[in-house]
Order: structure tokens, then sequence, then C-alpha cells
């Protein structure tokens, strides 16, 4: 399965973006508002700046305590995600994805953002994958 099957599986939700000065509080409203688990930085919604997930907020409010809320999302993401392209396959995504730990990944065409991807998206199309192939593996057994 390649990328752009994983997103057009998904609709056409768009990304969610926040600007590089996004107060880190108001990006934690968007994510509870959505029920999402990250945003991609950008100044322009189309070039990827950062990635800002749960988990650095969390970190950051390990480490700061909750004035960390009034610091600007650019202070906080993670600079140069890791981007894909429509075309990856989807067992490359999320071997990157586990081997670097983190669970959204931009995808980018000509360095411009045109979806994410989570780690769920990855799962949920790779177990509908396996699903398929049992299928019909069954039916060439059973003489379907």
């Amino acid at each position: 399965m390649l990328v752009h099957q994983i997103l057009n599986s998904k609709g056409d939700s768009g990304v969610i973006t926040v600007k590089p000065d996004a107060k880190v509080s108001e990006v934690t409203h968007l994510l509870a508002e959505r029920r999402i688990g990250g945003v991609v930085v950008s100044s322009d919604g189309k070039a990827v700046e950062g990635i800002l997930s749960e988990r650095d907020i969390v970190r950051s409010l390990a480490l700061k305590g909750p004035s960390c809320l009034d610091e600007e999302a650019r202070e906080m993401m993670t600079r140069n995600p890791s981007c894909c392209a429509p075309g990856d396959q989807a067992d490359n995504i999320l071997q990157r994805m586990t081997d670097g730990r983190f669970r959204h990944m931009p995808v980018t065409q000509d360095k411009q953002l045109i979806g994410i991807v989570t780690i769920g998206d990855v799962v949920k199309a790779r177990l509908q994958e396996l699903a398929m192939e049992k299928d019909a593996l069954e039916g060439m057994i059973m003489g379907h």
C-alpha cells in the first residue's frame, strides 16, 4: 500500500496547521477540540517548518511547568520533522515511525504539504490489507 492510498481513505479533512507564533495554550485547545495528537507548524500552510505533538507539550510541562503554555509553537516544535511522499510504501513509513519513535508524519510533494499520516492510519491500512489477503487465500483454498 502507498501513502497516497492511505490519504485517499482518510478523506479530505485537510491538514491542521498552526503558525510558528501560535501560543502553545492555543495549540492544546486545538488538539483537544479536533481530537488529534499533533499539528504541523507552518507560516504559510504549505511549507513544513515543524511539528508539535501532545508528546512535545507533555515533555515541556514536565520540565518547565505550566508556564510553557505561554511559549510559542516554534519554541517547542520538533524542527525538520521526517516527511514522506505520496508514492512511499506504507511498510517503509511504518518502519521509519517505529524506529524514530514518532507518530505523525507530514506528506509532502515538491516541498509542499499535502497531507499527514499517523501511525494509526498506517496500522489500520496494513490490517485492512492483511484482511483482504486472508480472504483471498481462503477463497483460493475453498475454490471460490
